[in-house]
């Protein structure tokens, strides 16, 4: 593999990465409730998902790997609407009516309303709703292994995903999801669900009063 295609497609990695975590941080917002008679895998999985994202709040630490080319890591919060996200390119606050998303490249500071698709240019392309695949599990040692498989109906970005969780406490270990023809592999640590304070999403302006410019989108 010369330098310049190895430089091309590590590039092309970290812009999918910035914008698999965007995708994260919206999935609360877009997920559907159910249009289809779910299964019991189904019931199963909508369970971990409302430990992540009902109104309890919850918190993880994610690391990232992509096809081995690109490595990442960063810490998300969520409850209910509410997001926060933070790693080594951005941090975000949406606390269900503004979201600020800070560029710590940049130095700049967007504003956008909570639920616009104009935060990104991608917004649109990332949407996840679970009313998009097909639910399985199966034990796995000390793990339950739930496989989603889109429908062909379906027109979504993520084609499968593979989450594993804690078979006892439901936990989320891991996931590994194909996009598009690759799979994208995810670690998941330090999860907890409950005990997040609304003050979490609340944007630290204080923080950010020097060196950083302001565009407002709203």
């Amino acid at each position: 593999m010369d330098a310049f295609y190895y430089r091309n497609i590590k590039l092309f990695m970290k812009k999918l990465f910035f914008l698999f975590s965007l995708m994260l941080c919206s999935l609360p917002i877009v997920a559907s409730s159910p249009q289809h008679t779910p299964n019991k895998a189904r019931q199963e999985f909508e369970k971990i998902y409302n430990m992540v994202f009902g109104p309890q709040g919850s918190t993880l630490r994610y690391d990232v790997n992509i096809i081995g080319i690109f490595k990442t890591h960063g810490t998300i919060w969520y409850k209910g609407k509410k997001q926060c996200f933070s790693d080594e390119r951005v941090n975000t606050w949406n606390d269900g009516v503004t979201a600020y998303m800070v560029y710590k490249k940049k130095k700049t500071i967007e504003i956008h309303h909570a639920n616009s698709d104009k935060k990104d240019k991608y917004s649109g392309k990332f949407k996840f709703s679970l009313d998009d695949f097909n639910y399985s599990m199966k034990k796995e040692g000390n793990d339950i292994v739930f496989t989603l498989k889109q429908r062909k109906e379906a027109d979504g970005t993520v084609k499968e995903v593979r989450a594993y969780v804690d078979a006892k406490t439901y936990a989320p270990k891991s996931l590994r999801l194909k996009v598009a023809f690759f799979w994208v592999k995810i670690a998941i640590s330090n999860f907890r669900s409950g005990g997040v304070s609304d003050a979490q999403f609340i944007f630290p302006a204080d923080r950010y009063k020097e060196g950083y410019k302001i565009v407002d989108h709203r």
